[in-house]
């Protein structure tokens, strides 16, 4: 047999300003804020089943994504410091709910901001995180639009993946891991049957909130996605 030649070779481009400021910002905040992560597991039964009905009479129709944004803004309202910042000689707790939602671009990733989340219905919601999604596309966000987040999403489950966690995204003192449905075996009423689980992990900086207040979040947040008439009041749609 012919002995096999092969050629060492390699590509380089130049780092855009994008990309220097993603890392500038997340190598800060990995190796200045001490992380701890939560992973919980949420049963999603229910918000699949208010979803398709949602969608069979909303003039628009909503993400899982978006759900999760409305349950994040829910539950933050209920445990506010959660939605705070670590500022060196002061922690900043946050009255206002302005949720980042990671969006990917080509040149890295960016962090839309849907502002006063809480107060915002999911179709409202939907809207808002659809146009950015666009403009993202189109390279048309601006500074104004991915300024001034509280908390951030960052949701790969569109992406077939179960669990991850995700560096804090700075000012915030918190950010969310979102994963995909999964159907999974799960015990209900003593009997085995299929179910489809969502795990989520939240990381946080252990300087402004521990683990029995994330885990409590993440409780309420568990609640909130499981029982999701309570995201569908009158306004809430």
């Amino acid at each position: 047999m012919p002995a096999f030649v092969g050629v060492e070779s390699f590509t380089e481009e130049p780092v855009s300003q994008m990309r220097k400021t993603i890392a500038r910002r997340l190598g800060e905040s990995k190796f200045s804020a001490p992380h701890f992560y939560l992973t919980m597991e949420i049963d999603m039964d229910e918000a699949m089943k208010a979803r398709e009905a949602i969608n069979t009479v909303a003039g628009i129709k909503i993400s899982f994504n978006d759900m999760v944004i409305k349950a994040v803004a829910m539950s933050l309202r209920k445990h506010p410091k959660i939605n705070s910042s670590w500022l060196g000689d002061r922690i900043r707790y946050n009255n206002h709910i302005h949720i980042g939602v990671a969006v990917a671009v080509e040149e890295g990733l960016l962090v839309p901001v849907v502002r006063f989340a809480d107060g915002k219905t999911l179709t409202q919601i939907g809207t808002e995180v659809r146009n950015y999604a666009v403009k993202a596309k189109d390279k048309k966000l601006q500074p104004s639009d991915w300024e001034g987040n509280t908390f951030t999403i960052s949701n790969l489950g569109m992406f077939g993946i179960d669990e991850f966690t995700a560096i804090i995204n700075p000012p915030d003192a918190c950010i969310l891991a979102v994963g995909g449905i999964k159907q999974t075996p799960v015990v209900k009423n003593g009997q085995i049957v299929p179910g489809n689980i969502m795990k989520v992990t939240l990381s946080c900086d252990h300087r402004v909130v521990d683990g029995a207040l994330g885990s409590a979040f993440l409780q309420t947040l568990k609640h909130n996605l499981e029982n999701p008439v309570l995201m569908l009041g009158a306004s809430s749609i």
